[in-house]
């Protein structure tokens, strides 16, 4: 079921930023980079909009950032639905990889009407984010408790490290 409800473009420049990795970035355009960054809807529920100030930036990795998953779970509010984009950096048995992730958080104890308003459009922000390999929809704080939930996600039992951190 479409809501009707837009992507702004602010919200679609992040994605494609996000997306293209530029081999040949300076160290300041990489800490610029985000790693992770939260969507909302508008006040007027008419688009989807970044969800100010609720980023995390490779910069800050090191910095005001240990745990880039556990820094990211918690911007999460705990009582409202978000949209996610998280670039997770993890390892294979194989090889090292970086993928982005969509994410949907629809916590149990979100409101009814934000619920169905975001469930409704995650499509609209889904045919923008072109490309997006992996997809989870999260429930509530226990889901994410730990990294092995998104290992999982990512490659299964094949991944051995994620944001450097064994699993």
């Amino acid at each position: 079921m479409a809501s009707g409800v837009k992507v702004t473009d602010d919200v679609i420049a992040v994605f494609n930023n996000m997306k293209v990795r530029k081999a040949q970035a300076n160290e300041d355009e990489k800490r610029k980079r985000k790693k992770a960054i939260l969507f909302c809807m508008s006040k007027d529920l008419k688009n989807i909009v970044l969800d100010d100030g609720k980023e995390i930036l490779l910069g800050d990795l090191g910095t005001t950032v240990q745990d880039p998953y556990q820094h990211f779970v918690k911007m999460l509010p705990p009582d409202d639905c978000r949209y996610a984009l998280y670039d997770a950096t993890y390892e294979t048995k194989e090889t090292k990889k970086e993928d982005l992730v969509f994410i949907f958080w629809a916590p149990d104890s979100a409101p009814l009407k934000s619920k169905m308003i975001y469930a409704s459009s995650k499509d609209a922000i889904k045919k923008k984010f072109e490309g997006i390999k992996h997809e989870w929809q999260v429930n509530g704080f226990e889901d994410l408790k730990d990294r092995h939930t998104l290992a999982e996600k990512l490659g299964g039992s094949s991944v051995i490290s994620l944001e450097g951190s064994p699993i």
